[in-house]
């Protein structure tokens, strides 16, 4: 029981990795530049961290959310 409480935290730690670099590679493709006042680039890329981490989060709860309930589809036929 153990074991698999550890397997299954570390399985989601590497989900929510996973998808944080794939949402930062995904935001890259975006041209905020028009978007941006001059002089307020700090701010800029504080907020392409947090879409990053906002994106990432959901995904991330999407698709472990998504292996939990399909992992537990074994017991519907018990």
């Amino acid at each position: 029981m153990i074991d698999d409480v550890g397997q299954q935290a570390l399985l989601r730690l590497l989900v929510h990795l996973l998808f944080l670099v794939v949402s930062w590679w995904a935001i890259q493709a975006i041209r905020f530049d028009p978007l941006i006042k001059k002089g307020k680039v700090i701010q800029a890329r504080i907020l392409m961290i947090l879409l990053t981490i906002g994106l990432s989060a959901l995904v991330s709860n999407f698709f472990l959310t998504y292996l939990d309930y399909s992992t537990q589809l074994r017991y519907l036929f018990k």
